[in-house]
């Protein structure tokens, strides 16, 4: 297996929030820590400077993710930086993104074409569009949910697969790293100082995927427990999703119990801060990066039981696995989370140490840095047709 230092070039459409965005940078963060030439291609974002603290390398390429002919400009400027850099490493991680890196990659002779690596993030629809994520030297699947679906659509082997599940930050999510002041200026900043009660949280994007309508709807169910209910996720995503929430709310008078909070950029305290924590995704998670942050912390998980949840989640001994779209079972999950603190505390133990285990992020680093590695001695070009 090669030592020598490696360049590095990660793409994806943008660097603002979300489960790719976040292994993108902690990847980055540690291959520049492990002496390797770090470089991310995507639209900027909030993350940005967080990428550029750890030693990597953005380029602000604004329409990389944009489904228009104007993505297609960058096909040059990526051919001559794989060149010029001497690029060891192309590792795709969006659709779009994936199609301008697999052109430009095919336009180079194949003794000077890098290494090409492909991650299945997600369920993706099944079309030629799609096929793309395949096309990699290696493709990495984040759950075996996802291997298994990439075989089933493209038949491509298993062999051909590398599952290297997502990874939480051991250092950062962890009871003992959150000051007590943390907690006080989240509950100060949600509304919450002036209550004890438990807090039912659903951090996530403001997006139908994330289940926010079923949410709420269960929590209508158990109206007559004490809780208090936050929503974290940007509104300024999709608005016209988050009046209609926002409606919802009003609608069935949980108005001064739910809270949609917006960003929240310190997501340890908020998952500390939760009594439980709530998946509720009305279509399968490929890998479900909150749960497993969300058990880090301490902090039992409801999470609806298919995809990667199934994976991440013990039934009974970490949290919850209901039913999908199942609003009484989502509602009796959080009913017991609500009116039992001390099961709480003893399914968050046994979560921790389960994360602990199976999913932090330096074995995700170890494992990828596997992958790249296999570059050496590798013939280019191979398999990418």
């Amino acid at each position: 297996m090669a030592k020598r230092s490696l360049t590095i070039v990660q793409m994806l459409p943008e660097l603002d929030e979300g489960g790719v965005e976040c292994e993108t940078v902690e990847l980055a963060g540690y291959l520049a820590g492990m002496g390797h030439r770090s470089l991310v291609i995507s639209k900027t974002g909030r993350m940005v400077p967080l990428l550029s603290s750890g030693g990597s390398i953005h380029l602000n390429w604004p329409h990389i993710g944009e489904k228009s002919p104007r993505c297609l400009k960058y096909l040059l400027p990526l051919r001559r930086l794989l060149m010029d850099s001497k690029v060891d490493i192309l590792h795709l991680r969006s659709r779009l993104p994936a199609w301008v890196g697999l052109l430009a990659w095919k336009s180079l002779p194949l003794r000077k074409r890098p290494y090409l690596v492909t991650t299945f993030h997600g369920f993706y629809s099944i079309n030629a569009y799609s096929a793309v994520m395949t096309k990699g030297q290696s493709v990495i699947a984040v759950s075996r949910t996802i291997a298994e679906h990439i075989t089933a659509a493209y038949g491509l082997p298993g062999e051909k697969i590398d599952i290297i599940y997502g990874g939480f930050e051991a250092e950062r999510f962890h009871p003992e790293a959150v000051e007590p002041e943390r907690l006080n200026i989240l509950r100060n900043q949600w509304g919450l100082d002036s209550t004890a009660l438990p807090v039912i949280l659903l951090p996530g994007r403001i997006t139908r995927l994330k289940g926010h309508e079923l949410f709420i709807r269960s929590l209508a169910a158990i109206r007559d427990l004490p809780w208090m209910a936050v929503c974290a996720g940007d509104l300024s995503e999709n608005p016209d999703l988050a009046q209609e929430l926002l409606q919802q709310v009003e609608a069935l008078g949980l108005t001064e119990r739910v809270r949609f909070v917006g960003y929240c950029g310190d997501m340890p305290a908020a998952l500390m801060l939760a009594r439980v924590v709530v998946s509720a995704s009305t279509k399968p998670e490929s890998f479900g990066r909150i749960a497993v942050e969300a058990q880090a912390m301490g902090t039992p998980v409801i999470a609806t039981a298919h995809g990667g949840s199934l994976e991440t989640v013990l039934d009974g001994k970490s949290g919850w696995l209901v039913l999908p779209g199942n609003d009484s079972a989502m509602a009796a999950a959080m009913a017991a989370a609500v009116r039992d603190k001390g099961l709480c505390e003893r399914l968050g133990s046994q979560g921790r140490n389960w994360v602990n285990q199976q999913f932090t992020a330096t074995k995700m680093f170890e494992q990828t840095l596997a992958v790249y590695q296999r570059s050496a001695g590798h013939t280019n070009g191979e398999h990418a047709d």
